[in-house]
């Protein structure tokens, strides 16, 4: 059993990334690994925005966070790159704020480290 850390860079247009992410961690739990954290980093704080607004025929990304969460994942949002992209820090369930240094302590604690770009 591993620890992986996983890092999200991709903004929300990216459907099918997202897909494939929720396969990749779906796969990792069924054998037996733990994710230690999911890191939102540059564009992928998109994720996060509370004023982020979906066609009802795409994917709802919003669903999707909600059951990483429910799976006990912690989902992190890079306070910084948030603040760059004006994406509102004060209202982040189910993401809690944080900074790179945190993800760079939990990454290097983890067996792997997976980006999503």
């Amino acid at each position: 059993m591993s620890q992986i850390a996983i890092s999200v860079h991709f903004g929300v247009t990216a459907q099918s990334k997202l897909t494939l992410l929720e396969r990749y961690i779906d796969a990792a739990l069924a054998n037996n690994h733990q994710i230690s954290c999911i890191f939102l980093y540059q564009d992928g704080v998109y994720h996060a925005s509370q004023e982020l607004v979906l066609a009802s025929d795409e994917l709802q990304s919003t669903a999707l966070w909600q059951r990483l969460a429910n799976k006990a994942i912690p989902l992190l949002l890079c306070v910084t790159a948030a603040e760059k992209r004006g994406v509102n820090t004060e209202n982040t369930a189910p993401f809690t704020v944080a900074g790179l240094a945190e993800f760079a302590m939990i990454s290097s604690k983890s067996d792997k480290w997976v980006q999503f770009k």
